[in-house]
C-alpha cells in the first residue's frame, strides 16, 4: 500500500462512494484505522502528553503494543494488514451489541454464538453466523432489548476465525517481540500485560481469538485511583465505555481526540478541545508545539464569580 493510497483510505472523499465503501473492507479499514490511532498518539506524545498507561480496544491493543516498544512500526503494519487480508478470506459473519451484562446475554445465548467482548457492565458483543445473530437479535427484540449490529461482517473473537490463527501465527514468530516499555492492558486477562505475554506469539494468537475483555481492563487500570482517560482514535466509542464505568468518578475526566460521525465540526477545533481539556485536568501540554497558538496571550480572570 503506497502512502497516496493510504490517505484516499483514510479520507475519502465526501462524494465518492466507492472510496468509503473500501474501507469496509478489512484488508483497508483495519491499516486505516491502525494508521490513524499511531499517528494521533504520536501527534499527542509531540505535544508533550506522554501516557503513563495504554489500553486498546481488540485491534487496538496492536497501537498500544507498538506505542509500548513490543513490536516495531513496520512489523505491526504488516500484522494489522494480515490481519484485514485473513479476515477476508472468512465465511460471513457479524457482531451484535446486546445493552446487557454479561451474565445476562450468556443465559440467553445460543450454542452457535460466542461472547466478543465485554465492554462495560451492561454492554456486552455477541459474534457468530449471520442468521444465527439475526434470530438473537429478534428473540432480544421480543424482550425489548435494543440491539444493534456493529458495520463489521466478520465474526471476530470467535470460533469463527479459528481458520486463519495457523497463518497468523506463523507470522508472529517471524517477528521480533519485546517487554513493553510502557504499561499496557491486556484484552486477553483484563489485567497488565506482562513481558512473558507480550513476546509470546501464542499470546497474541489467543488475542485475536478469545473474548475482549475491556471492561476488566478499565477496571485495572483506574484501580490506583482517578486518571484522565485520552480516546486516540476514530469516534467516542471507547471514552462512552469509560464513562460508564463505576470508577470514573467525573466523567469530564474522559476525553476524545476525535469526534463522532454525525458531528460536522472541524476536526482540529475538535482536537484543540480535547487539549484544552487534558489541560485543565492538569496534564502538562508543550504550548509551543500546538499550532496556530503563537499570538497566544495569558488572559487573566478574576477568582470569583462576578457579573457585569
Amino acid at each position: 500500500m503506497t502512502d497516496r493510497d493510504l490517505a484516499a483510505a483514510i479520507w475519502p472523499a465526501a462524494d465518492d462512494a466507492a472510496a468509503a465503501a473500501r474501507l469496509e473492507a478489512p484488508s483497508w479499514g483495519l491499516p486505516a484505522l491502525f494508521a490513524v490511532e499511531y499517528a494521533l498518539a504520536r501527534q499527542w506524545m509531540a505535544w508533550g502528553v506522554e501516557p503513563v498507561a495504554l489500553i486498546g480496544h481488540s485491534m487496538g491493543e496492536y497501537t498500544a503494543a507498538c506505542l509500548a516498544g513490543v513490536m516495531s512500526l513496520a512489523d505491526a503494519m504488516r500484522l494489522v494488514q494480515l490481519r484485514g487480508a485473513l479476515f477476508e478470506t472468512l465465511p460471513a459473519g457479524g457482531m451484535l451489541a446486546v445493552p446487557l451484562p454479561e451474565a445476562d446475554v450468556r443465559a440467553r445465548l445460543p450454542r452457535a454464538l460466542s461472547i466478543a467482548a465485554i465492554n462495560a457492565d451492561a454492554s456486552t458483543v455477541v459474534a457468530g453466523d449471520p442468521e444465527t445473530l439475526a434470530a438473537f437479535a429478534r428473540a432480544l427484540d421480543a424482550e425489548d432489548v435494543e440491539c444493534r449490529r456493529l458495520r463489521i461482517a466478520v465474526a471476530a473473537h470467535s470460533p469463527m476465525v479459528e481458520a486463519i490463527l495457523e497463518p497468523f501465527r506463523r507470522f508472529l514468530e517471524t517477528i521480533p517481540l519485546a517487554a513493553p516499555t510502557r504499561p499496557v492492558l491486556s484484552n486477553l486477562t483484563g489485567t497488565w500485560l506482562t513481558a512473558a505475554d507480550a513476546q509470546s506469539p501464542d499470546y497474541w494468537v489467543r488475542h485475536l481469538r478469545e473474548t475482549v475483555r475491556f471492561h476488566a481492563g478499565l477496571d485495572a487500570l483506574l484501580a490506583d485511583g482517578d486518571r484522565t482517560l485520552l480516546e486516540v482514535g476514530p469516534g467516542q466509542a471507547l471514552s462512552t465505555f469509560a464513562r460508564q464505568h463505576a470508577r470514573v468518578a467525573d466523567a469530564r475526566g474522559v476525553v476524545a481526540s476525535m469526534r463522532v460521525p454525525t458531528d460536522t465540526s472541524d476536526d482540529l477545533a475538535v482536537l484543540l478541545q480535547a487539549a484544552g481539556r487534558v489541560w485543565s485536568r492538569g496534564v502538562a501540554l508543550d504550548w509551543t508545539a500546538l499550532p496556530d497558538t503563537a499570538g497566544a496571550r495569558r488572559t487573566p480572570l478574576p477568582s470569583y464569580p462576578f457579573e457585569r
